[in-house]
Order: structure tokens, then C-alpha cells, then sequence
């Protein structure tokens, strides 16, 4: 495996994110006001607290990858 491959396909990935991001924004919204509503103050975030809204945009950026893919 070649170097600069991984890295071509890894930037190619990354430049997809703010379209891929766009494309779940009421997703990403809904995580993030559950992360911030579980870390008031000092309190750290604990794991699978927000698993539902996190499962929900995983799967939102997974389906628009494979579209944008195409």
C-alpha cells in the first residue's frame, strides 16, 4: 500500500465532510444539543448518554456518503 494513496483518499474523504455535515444538519444539531444539555458545567460527558442521536447521525453520514459516492 502506497503512501500517498492513503493520504489522496484520505483528503478526498475529508473534503466530502462540510457537504456530508450540511446534508445531516438536524442530526448533528439534535447530538450536539444533547452533548452540550449532558455536560453543563464541569461535567464531563459520559459514554452513551447520547448514543441514540449519535446512532442517527452516524447512519445519516454513512447514507450520504454512499450517494455522494456515486
Amino acid at each position: 500500500m502506497s503512501g500517498t494513496n492513503a493520504w489522496t483518499r484520505s483528503r478526498a474523504r475529508m473534503r466530502l465532510f462540510p457537504e456530508l455535515l450540511a446534508q445531516c444538519a438536524v442530526e448533528a444539531t439534535a447530538y450536539g444539543k444533547c452533548v452540550t444539555a449532558t455536560t453543563v458545567g464541569k461535567q464531563e460527558l459520559k459514554r452513551d448518554l447520547c448514543v441514540k442521536e449519535f446512532e442517527a447521525l452516524k447512519t445519516c453520514f454513512v447514507s450520504s456518503a454512499k450517494k455522494a459516492g456515486k
